[in-house]
């Protein structure tokens, strides 16, 4: 779910015009069967400039807006593979996330074009595992995803691909720690006092402290977690 504390204005982008969507509400407006692919793209080019200005809480926030097209593409991704699905699934995420740094807004299908870096990303570690000697339970076993694990964006995005803190907290984490926002500005911007907006990250941060040391956010799944017989 993208964090419903971002706001975007509409304004001179798409129709109606209105001032502070929430991006669920302007995720839903763009997946409107009506919605002409330019109006889409008007959107996330603007997603993406936010991304990179404006630090993780929008990075979080532009995985949010395209679950819906990622998890499509995992399952595809996981159509036929041997193995444990998990890793596909990091790297997915890892390689939309890169490519918000470098994609062309310019061109056409923003959105489509990130998720496809995504699948890129993804069909390599697919690809490796294909060439790996197949072990004595006769299923290989997941890789580390090959982008670094620790760079905050990805960490907070992976947190709430697999629920360990929801966008706010999320937020709320970036814009403190990381954008050099007070808590003060931070819980203004979410409706929390300053007691508050700190308990608050102290808890999400422990959540967080506690998934990365027993590695439950090295591999996400972005659909349920396949059986494997």
């Amino acid at each position: 779910m993208p964090p419903t504390r971002l706001l975007f204005d509409t304004d001179g982008v798409v129709e109606p015009s209105l001032a502070g969507v929430p991006l669920d509400r302007l995720r839903t407006m763009l997946l409107a069967p009506g919605m002409a692919a330019d109006k889409r793209d008007a959107v996330w080019r603007q997603v993406v400039l936010r991304a990179r200005r404006d630090g993780p809480g929008w990075v979080v926030g532009a995985v949010g807006m395209a679950m819906p097209g990622l998890r499509r593409a995992a399952g595809r991704l996981a159509a036929g593979y041997r193995g444990d699905s998990e890793d596909l699934d990091a790297e997915l995420l890892a390689g939309f996330v890169a490519a918000l740094r470098t994609i062309d807004v310019d061109a056409p299908r923003v959105c489509g074009r990130l998720i496809d870096a995504g699948v890129r990303a993804a069909r390599r570690v697919r690809d490796a595992q294909a060439d790996r000697p197949v072990g004595g339970s006769g299923t290989p076993g997941p890789s580390a995803p090959a982008r670094p694990a620790d760079h905050p964006d990805f960490v907070l995005a992976r947190a709430v691909a697999v629920g360990v803190v929801d966008a706010d907290e999320a937020h709320l984490i970036a814009a403190t720690r990381l954008e050099g926002a007070t808590l003060a500005q931070a819980g203004e911007r979410l409706g929390l006092s300053v007691r508050l907006a700190s308990a608050w990250r102290t808890q999400a941060e422990g959540r967080l402290r506690e998934a990365i040391r027993a590695g439950d956010l090295a591999f996400v799944a972005l659909r349920p977690r396949r059986r494997v017989a």
